[in-house]
């Protein structure tokens, strides 16, 4: 889709009444205001990649919008009750931008694989890359959709209003204490204590469940660490290398599992027989890499674990 018939026009700061610069916040400010500059930071990161979101010139404008709509919901989590409508609104968001990415890392992933193919394969495999980019095509217009709705537009002036206005920040636990190991803590024991419900073998759904509690976790430490001290610095930055690291080993396997399961329905419903042929290759490689991410994460886990203690002890 063109530029010129994107549904209505990109919001700009200035339009949702942000002030010019973006709000800074730091080790010694209140709590309100830490949360206030991370909120207006991720708000200005989700509108400055919505263009190269809306014209789809570069796949990483919808990765880092996504990004930064994640982001956006940990620090919401903040203020409890009082952010659970935008929250909201921006798990809607999420899923819309979430669509179309889950499609572009498949399709990315799917081309590299057939071009390592022999040429015999690499018409059929163009063809069943084909099919996807036309699946990517429909979900790309649902968003433009989206982005183009008075609902989306409802929600950036709410989350505008959050930074604008006094927050009333409170937990379950009470008001919020700017304090590195609080932050980090209770991310920290929801993962622990998935880890420990986990079977010998889990379940490919209950990896991926793992994987969301390490962002989960990456995210809060992201926010610890303009209120850590300096001596936490360093500790706050392994905490954050960590989690990214259980999440790339978990991310391939959660995308090895999604790409081993469309491959499979190709070799059912294919009407081609060398596009089935072709899909059955794919699947075979992505149970290996499957495989392959299984025996990984535990070592990763344990890199957590140990940069998690010495900031929780």
């Amino acid at each position: 889709m063109s530029t010129a018939t994107l549904p209505s026009r990109v919001l700009t700061v200035g339009d949702l009444g942000l002030p010019g610069t973006p709000l800074a916040a730091g080790r010694g400010d209140t709590p309100e205001a830490l949360l206030r500059a991370r909120i207006d930071g991720q708000l200005r990161a989700l509108l400055a990649y919505e263009p190269g979101t809306r014209s789809g010139a570069d796949p990483e404008d919808l990765h880092q919008m996504r990004v930064a709509v994640r982001r956006l919901r940990s620090a919401l989590k903040l203020l409890g009750p009082a952010g659970d409508d935008v929250r909201a609104e921006l798990k809607w968001l999420g899923a819309a931008l979430g669509e179309v990415r889950d499609h572009d890392v498949l399709i990315g992933h799917l081309r590299a694989t057939v071009a390592s193919f022999e040429a015999a394969d690499q018409p059929a495999g163009a063809r069943l890359v084909r099919i996807f980019v036309a699946e990517r095509a429909k979900a790309k217009r649902r968003l433009n959709r989206c982005l183009g709705s008075s609902r989306y537009t409802a929600l950036l002036r709410s989350a505008a209003r959050l930074v604008l206005t006094e927050l009333p920040l409170a937990t379950a636990d009470g008001p919020v204490v700017v304090d590195v190991a609080a932050l980090i803590r209770k991310p920290y024991r929801k993962l622990v204590k998935a880890v420990a419900a986990l079977p010998a073998d889990p379940p490919d759904d209950e990896l991926h469940e793992l994987r969301i509690y390490g962002k989960r976790l990456r995210y809060a430490a992201e926010t610890a660490k303009s209120a850590a001290r300096k001596k936490e610095i360093a500790q706050v930055k392994s905490l954050i290398k960590a989690t990214r690291q259980l999440q790339d080993v978990l991310g391939d396997h959660q995308d090895a599992v999604v790409a081993a399961a469309r491959m499979r329905e190709l070799v059912a419903t294919a009407d081609e027989a060398a596009v089935g042929f072709v899909a059955g290759r794919i699947a075979e490689r992505e149970l290996r890499r499957r495989a392959t991410a299984r025996a990984a994460w535990p070592a990763a886990l344990s890199t957590l674990d140990a940069a998690a203690g010495k900031l929780c002890r």
